[in-house]
């Protein structure tokens, strides 16, 4: 493989930001910071720009929006995979887990055939993919019959993340009934009779529960595949997911459910979005308050992923906080939770996803996106070095 140079950039590293470092690329790796000769290297002159390790989402629902952009209107999954792949390298993610949930006969996507028929075509996908695509899949723990389903993914290796949701409402996401009603009726215009449904299906399928996360829990274990436990709301529930051996807690709903689970060793995740819009789409805490406590480990794109961006650039302002410790949130910090140890920092040795930074004025966007050393996204031309 060719080697590339790339030079002149503000090069956040794992423990500071440094201007002016020259990164070498060779065989999919970062083989050299400051290399004494390039050789052949194609050199690519970064000046202005900031050189970022490619940014990991864990948890990234816009693969459904791709699919199900109106409700009940489907596109091809193909079609939709290729158009996320697309929108993860020029939002400069170059690792991405599409979050899909298996929930039993709730509306659009989110059910067991179709979420499973996702999986499998975002894996059959990856070969002509730009970035690295991956499945995070969300088991609504209140479902009987996705267990089985799912123990058939992650022993085809069409699973890399489990995560255990309980919408039930009275806790978590929705402590209020209402709010889940409204959720329903806003975002799949489902009608009253509809959402009763639902709502009565949860209620019986929260028999048993316990037991089938234990077993989905022990087959993820033995696949390899990382847990995590979403809209924790008290230390008694990380506690419990701990046990079932999660290492991510996402969303924990409130300061004190995010100290426990830090308490416990697992990493906390929080939406990106969030810190853009200043507050929590469901009313619970504000990710820039859980910055600002230090109890937040990882951001996600979750709804947006364009949002990962700016939102870590705007950090530093935000939560007097430095760049290298905002930028380990989407980069370093995620990968370590999902054991992703060949990738997430700009050091010698791991993989070389990286991502020039342009502003445009107070906005940060993706000028160059390279995944294991090949240039997958280029929304701007380059100035060659020597013209």
């Amino acid at each position: 493989m060719k080697k590339t140079l790339l030079t002149n950039a503000r090069v956040v590293l794992p423990q500071e930001v440094r201007a002016g470092v020259a990164v070498l690329l060779e065989d999919g790796l970062i083989s050299a910071l400051d290399p004494e000769s390039a050789g052949t290297a194609e050199i690519i002159d970064l000046r202005g720009k900031t050189l970022l390790p490619g940014l990991l989402d864990l948890h990234c629902d816009a693969l459904e929006k791709e699919i199900e952009p109106r409700p009940g209107v489907h596109f091809p999954l193909d079609f939709a995979c290729a158009q996320a792949d697309r929108r993860n390298a020029a939002a400069g993610i170059t690792t991405v887990f599409h979050a899909l949930s298996f929930a039993h006969q709730e509306l659009g996507v989110r059910n067991n055939t179709f979420a499973a028929e996702i999986a499998r075509a975002v894996h059959a996908w990856q070969p002509g993919a730009l970035v690295d695509n991956r499945i995070h899949a969300r088991y609504e723990v209140t479902d009987s019959d996705a267990p089985a389903l799912l123990g058939d993914l992650m022993h085809a290796g069409d699973v890399q993340l489990l995560s255990f949701m309980d919408h039930s409402p009275g806790q978590g996401q929705f402590r209020e009934v209402e709010a889940y009603r409204n959720y329903l009726a806003r975002t799949y215009k489902a009608d009253a009779q509809s959402i009763d449904a639902i709502l009565e299906r949860k209620l019986e399928g929260a028999r048993g529960a316990i037991t089938r996360m234990h077993s989905l829990a022990e087959q993820a274990r033995r696949q390899g595949v990382s847990i995590a436990s979403h809209d924790d709301d008290s230390a008694a529930k990380v506690a419990a997911v701990h046990a079932l051996g999660a290492a991510i807690s996402e969303f924990p709903v409130n300061l004190e459910t995010a100290r426990a689970a830090r308490r416990k060793g697992l990493s906390t995740l929080f939406g990106a979005p969030n810190i853009l819009r200043g507050r929590s789409q469901s009313g619970n805490m504000r990710a820039l308050d859980a910055v600002r406590a230090e109890v937040a480990d990882c951001l996600c794109g979750d709804y947006s992923p364009a949002a990962l961006l700016p939102s870590i650039m705007r950090l530093p302002e935000l939560a007097d906080i430095c760049l290298s410790r905002a930028v380990a949130m989407v980069t370093r910090n995620p990968a370590q939770a999902v054991g992703l140890d060949d990738r997430g920092e700009i050091s010698v040795g791991k993989r070389a996803d990286l991502v020039a930074v342009r502003m445009f004025g107070a906005l940060p966007q993706a000028e160059t996106v390279w995944v294991k050393g090949v240039s997958v996204f280029s929304g701007f031309p380059h100035q060659p070095q020597g013209d």
